[in-house]
């Protein structure tokens, strides 16, 4: 089978082991109940079909599209949209199955094509991390070198103001943003499947999750079974979303060292020295 770009690492002949911090970073302290509630959680993307049963509703959200004559060249307007393709109401799925009590915010910046524009894909971004979410799902990303900075403040900017960026990485072996940022969460499929996720010890890619012939929500209340990177994002997203719902105001970096811990390939015991 022709796998994702980047799932190679996680193949569970390939994959190494990491060592956790050395402190008692047990999930049922990581995640407390696991329903990250009061946790708001931005999906960047097609669009949210809330009423499908496996999404149950979306808590807000905002659609953008390119207008040269808007300001900034992106048009937005507030409130209630389809999902034009079916790729953001799987991940809000996924979101939901790991986190039921999140609240899903829909950002739509992608066409009935899956395609869009660097601007509009920013300016959905931005409105993320200015509007009070806690984590954003990427299922998207941009290879348009010129973008490379534009992208780079605004994860600088999430960052600081303590917004967790999940990013799937491109399905092709190819540099893309703002995945391969430091600041950003970036997750690819791995083949083996369950709700867990596994940590990468040579980056850049850090995590792995489930991506690979996966069951997830579509379009008219129905379901597909689809591969990509896509797909392995929101399993990251939504254990992050578990997280800081048991535990409100971690940093970006704290979510990221809780995580490592909670991979399934993690094994106790400090470092080990370069």
């Amino acid at each position: 089978m022709d796998l994702p770009a980047w799932s190679e690492a996680f193949d569970p002949g390939r994959l190494g082991p990491v060592r956790s911090l050395g402190v008692p970073i047990t999930r049922e302290w990581a995640e407390g109940d696991g329903s990250g509630r009061g946790v708001k959680v931005a999906v960047i993307d097609s669009g949210v079909d809330g009423s499908h049963p496996r999404v149950g509703g979306v808590a807000g959200g905002v659609a953008l599209e390119y207008d040269p004559d808007a300001p900034d060249a992106v048009r937005v307007a507030e409130g209630p949209h389809e999902d034009l393709f079916g790729h953001g109401t799987a991940c809000a799925g996924v979101i939901r199955a790991l986190a039921p009590e999140c609240e899903i915010y829909s950002v739509r910046v992608l066409g009935r094509r899956l395609t869009g524009k660097g601007l509009v894909f920013a300016a959905g971004l931005r409105w993320a991390v200015e509007n009070g979410m806690h984590v954003v799902n990427l299922s998207l990303s941009s290879s348009r070198r010129e973008h490379h900075g534009l992208f780079h403040d605004l994860a600088d900017l999430a960052y600081f103001r303590r917004v967790l960026l999940v990013s799937a990485v491109n399905n092709t072996p190819t540099e893309s943003y703002p995945s391969l940022y430091a600041s950003v969460c970036s997750v690819a499929a791995r083949p083996s499947p369950g709700p867990g996720f596994s940590v990468n010890p040579k980056p850049p890619v850090e995590f792995g999750a489930a991506g690979v012939d996966v069951d997830v929500a579509w379009l008219d209340g129905g379901s597909i079974t689809a591969t990509g990177n896509s797909f392995a994002a929101p399993v990251v997203a939504g254990h992050a979303a578990r997280v800081l719902g048991a535990h409100p105001g971690l940093t970006p970096f704290q979510v990221k060292t809780v995580l490592q811990a909670l991979a399934d390939n993690a094994v106790p015991g400090p470092a080990p020295r370069r």
